[in-house]
């Protein structure tokens, strides 16, 4: 069997196995994996080849990890409005309970509703949804 042959193999099970388990960095080293392949096709020597795999592949993988560094954190689940919907959507509170919580009318039923900021819970108004926990409305000043 060729030395490609067996580069191309390793790419191939890189691929795989990132598709199972879904994560990017094998994509990188399978990318290493092909820089030896085709540094077997030009006539390299097996120690040459490595090192072209290893370089490429590596630094393939530090490149993508510094770059993921660089980006901001997602946020919680919870916060995310790709997650919920409601979030960023607006309720009116009438009144405020004497516990800190309020009952607000949204999308069709009563919902509970914390403040995030608790010295805004003696105002009545609107505020915008912020997070959901549970089946609560954490709502902010608007």
């Amino acid at each position: 069997m060729d030395t490609s042959t067996v580069w191309w193999i390793l790419a191939g099970c890189a691929v795989a196995v990132e598709l199972v388990t879904g994560t990017f960095y094998l994509l990188m080293l399978a990318l290493g994996f092909t820089a030896g392949a085709l540094g077997a096709y030009m006539g390299l020597a097996v120690i040459g080849q490595m090192l072209l795999a290893a370089a490429i592949g590596g630094g393939a993988v530090a490149v993508w990890h510094w770059r993921r560094s660089q980006s901001p954190a997602p946020l919680a689940a919870n916060a995310n409005p790709d997650v919920h919907l409601d979030i960023g959507e607006t309720v009116h509170v009438v009144r405020w309970n004497a516990d800190g919580t309020a009952s607000v009318y949204f999308r069709g039923a009563q919902w509970t509703a914390v403040a995030a900021d608790p010295a805004a819970i003696s105002i009545p108004g609107n505020f915008r949804i912020k997070e959901m926990r549970g089946n609560r409305l954490v709502i902010e000043r608007l």
